[in-house]
């Protein structure tokens, strides 16, 4: 019997910033909490491949598992937590203010 599917974003990294980014309903967004949660299976499998096909964006496009926490993505595992908070030597990026603006 096949796993359940479980709620999931649409992440990647920007081709030319390199910064953790995620699919939102009008676009890329390097803010976790404006993704798009998906908990359709099918709907999730198309998403992805649109997003796989702007090569010109992004790069390593995948699903992430999340929690929906009142419609508010949370990441499950370690790794999406980690990204999701921007590198980690020192504050630039996301960290820095002003950055969770769509991409």
């Amino acid at each position: 019997m096949p796993k359940p599917f479980t709620p999931k974003v649409i992440t990647a990294n920007a081709l030319l910033e390199g910064d953790v980014i995620y699919m939102s309903a009008t676009g890329w967004t390097r803010d976790l909490a404006r993704a798009d949660i998906l908990t359709d299976e099918a709907d999730a499998d198309l998403r992805l491949i649109e997003a796989a096909a702007q090569t010109d964006k992004v790069v390593g496009v995948y699903l992430a598992d999340i929690k929906d926490e009142n419609g508010v993505p949370t990441p499950v595992h370690f790794r999406e937590d980690f990204r999701a908070r921007g590198p980690s030597n020192y504050a630039h990026g996301k960290q820095e203010a002003g950055k969770q603006e769509q991409f």
